[in-house]
């Protein structure tokens, strides 16, 4: 999975080993100019949201945002930061898990089991109920951005009539 390296001290690549297995690397460079140049504090457990280090997934562009090195196999929830164009949607989702969206940036709406609900802004908290289709919409001119946190991390298994089937 996605993940982003903590922000590095200038002139040193940050190496972070990843909860998923792996390590990525950040380039200084990209991250002193995505910071303003020099930070006083410059602390292991800091992240940046970016769109440059999201990749293609669900129809937009998603970056994975939490690192674990809790005692448990996989974190409690599951977070993103999500990017979608101007007049862009995300494909359709339906999952055993619930959902919010923290709207950052730009003016969307998202389509619930068919049905359009009310436009969404910069500030506003949207909520996902577990097993409803969702399609998210930039209905704005910029690219909408939001961080969704989700729970929990993975779908729990659903009976069918017949047998049992991981989701």
């Amino acid at each position: 999975m996605p993940f982003t390296a903590p922000i590095p001290p200038p002139g040193e690549p940050a190496v972070a080993a990843t909860p998923y297995g792996g390590d990525t690397t950040t380039d200084t460079t990209t991250t002193a100019h995505r910071t303003g140049g020099a930070m006083a504090d410059r602390t292991p457990n800091r992240f940046r949201i970016d769109r440059s280090s999201a990749k293609e997934e669900f129809g937009l562009a998603c970056q994975r945002l939490i690192p674990w090195a809790g005692a448990d196999e996989d974190p409690p929830v599951g977070a993103m930061a999500c990017f979608l164009a101007p007049g862009g949607d995300s494909d359709p989702d339906c999952h055993n898990q619930d959902e919010v969206m923290l709207i950052l940036s730009g003016t969307g709406s998202v389509t619930l089991d068919g049905v359009l609900e009310p436009p969404f802004h910069a500030g506003d908290l949207v909520v996902l109920p577990r097993n409803q289709e969702h399609v998210v919409h930039n209905t704005g001119a910029v690219e909408l951005s939001w961080v969704s946190l989700y729970w929990p991390l993975r779908e729990t298994a659903v009976r069918t009539e017949n047998e049992e089937v991981a989701a």
